[in-house]
């Protein structure tokens, strides 16, 4: 409940105004409901009493009436304006919750930001923040509006009938809501939790059928995949929540005939023993009957409570901060001018491995300078990569220095940082779109005459030609290029930054040697000045070095 509370406080943070008139006109709504059931059972009762009596002609029906007519049309309206209030502000909550969420994932290391990436993690993140619009619509907001009703419809009835006709619907409401909705959260919040698991297993089954489908077809494992998502369609629906949910909805309806039975009971004994008129008798009877209004919206919520728990405690966990607010940079005046000295250094560099237990480098000196080209090699497993990492600041270092021209790493701004330096890791995303999208997510601003500069640097000019030109449609993560051709793609778009410095882990695997030789000239006449440092393991990588480091 902690975590629900918290991911409240955020909503209430961002959109107090619009939810409190929201929570202001639902208190109205319930009010507005009570009483118009209450006063039409007193009028109608009054009426009649009236009739018999042979007062009929004296009996005023006119205020009674227009006070029915407006409470009609007033609960009409404070309804939609409270609808229209707390959905907004609900929405637009969540969407600032969204981008939170987003900005702790990109402030994440890298070891937890590979592990977010793909479609499973995108469906979470949607699932998860969708679950969450249930904590001010169907479960804060209606709690707290069925107990301020509760208790002023008891001080109103206190009054106007009877304390022990206020006490019993009180008690009775309250007491009742409390027996029937605490075995519903008892059985329903694990059935929610399986509930929300299962259709995540759906969704990310479907997701995999649709996204591989060409290839389960060729290798004869559609129908297999097909069977693997109606299974487990089929297994969330066996899960008996909804037969919790209709329990919780018959008890509720139990629970309102027996108040309104014995508020009727109390009352006409009242009445028959002159201690109270019938037409208040019946106004207490209605009003009981109407504050079923108050705790029904609490049913769906019980419904809901295991899955929105389970979201608002995974959404909390991967918030940059318990407070929702992005880490800041250092602010650290923007220059990007070359200083003195290499356009690279790193002194007495110590890096430990991604488990934590062991040294994977130890008291590392490397410097280089800008238009030269430095490749690092070494056995599979001898920190190349991580090196990499820590210079593009994406992997903490243990000690050491790593200055990139003439400044500290950890002295840059994120965004200064960035554009300066680049890095071409193993695995690069190749979003859907043309050529042109592609490459000019680098830098939107350039021309189409730089575009196929860049093309023919890595050698995909005559590919790009074939296939229509900077309009050549992609798939998702590059369907549509082979390996080595959407390699060669992601190269072209870091060099499209231009940095001073460029990182490049193994930047010709999956090329001939022919081709590989000619991308790697083609990548330092395009940044004639760059320092471009690389992890290496083919000897034709070595071969275009100005100088190798060997690790052990």
């Amino acid at each position: 409940m902690s975590a629900l509370w918290q991911i409240f406080r955020i909503i209430i943070r961002d959109q107090r105004v619009a939810l409190l008139r929201g929570a202001a006109l639902g208190i109205v709504v319930l009010i507005m409901g009570v009483t118009l059931l209450g006063l039409s059972g007193w009028f109608i009762t009054a009426a009649s009493a009236a009739g018999l009596a042979g007062l009929g002609t004296v009996f005023d029906v006119f205020r009674p009436s227009a006070m029915v007519r407006f409470l009609a049309l007033g609960r009409t309206a404070a309804r939609y304006g409270e609808r229209l209030l707390t959905h907004d502000a609900t929405l637009r909550a969540l969407e600032t919750l969204r981008l939170r969420l987003l900005r702790s994932y990109l402030t994440a290391p890298l070891q937890r930001m590979q592990r977010i990436r793909g479609p499973q993690a995108l469906n979470r993140l949607m699932a998860d923040i969708d679950a969450l619009d249930g904590v001010p619509l169907r479960l804060v907001l209606p709690f707290c509006s069925a107990l301020v009703v509760q208790l002023m419809a008891a001080m109103a009835l206190w009054f106007l009938v009877s304390p022990v006709i206020a006490l019993w619907i009180t008690i009775g409401w309250t007491a009742g809501a409390v027996l029937v909705f605490w075995p519903s959260l008892v059985m329903a919040t694990p059935l929610s939790r399986q509930r929300e698991a299962a259709a995540q297993a759906f969704r990310t089954r479907l997701i995999d059928l649709i996204g591989s489908r060409r290839d389960l077809a060729v290798y004869g494992r559609l129908a297999d995949q097909v069977q693997a998502v109606t299974a487990a369609e089929s297994r969330r629906l066996a899960i008996p929540l909804d037969r919790v949910d209709r329990a919780t909805g018959l008890a509720l309806s139990c629970l309102a005939t027996l108040v309104g039975a014995g508020t009727l009971w109390l009352g006409l004994q009242a009445a028959q023993d002159g201690l109270l008129p019938p037409a208040f008798a019946a106004l207490a009877f209605f009003a009981a009957l109407a504050l079923f209004e108050t705790i029904a919206p609490l049913r769906r919520a019980a419904s809901d409570l295991g899955r929105m728990a389970e979201a608002a405690r995974r959404v909390r966990r991967d918030l940059a901060r318990p407070d929702g607010k992005p880490v800041e940079q250092p602010a650290t005046a923007r220059d990007t001018s070359a200083a003195a000295g290499p356009a690279l250094a790193i002194h007495d560099l110590r890096l430990m491995r991604q488990d934590g237990d062991a040294l994977l480098i130890d008291g590392l000196g490397l410097d280089v300078a800008a238009g030269e080209t430095v490749a690092l090699t070494g056995t599979s497993g001898c920190g190349k990569s991580t090196i990499l990492l820590s210079i593009a600041g994406l992997s903490p270092v243990a000690g050491g220095e790593i200055r990139v021209l003439g400044r500290d790493l950890s002295a840059w701004p994120e965004a200064a940082l960035r554009e300066v330096l680049t890095l071409l890791p193993q695995r690069s995303a190749i979003m859907a779109g043309t050529l042109r999208e592609t490459l000019q997510l680098a830098d939107p601003g350039q021309s189409d005459d730089m575009l196929w500069s860049v093309l023919k640097c890595v050698h995909l000019e005559r590919l790009a030609q074939e296939r229509g030109g900077l309009d050549t449609r992609l798939g998702h993560f590059g369907e549509g290029l082979s390996g080595g051709e959407a390699r060669r793609l992601a190269l072209a778009r870091a060099l499209l930054r231009r940095p001073h410095v460029l990182l490049l882990d193994e930047p010709t695997e999956g090329l001939d040697d022919e081709t590989a030789r000619a991308v790697l000239a083609g990548i330092r006449a395009f940044l004639p000045d760059a320092a471009i440092l690389m992890a290496s393991h083919r000897p034709v990588e070595k071969a275009q070095a100005d100088r190798l480091i060997l690790l052990d």
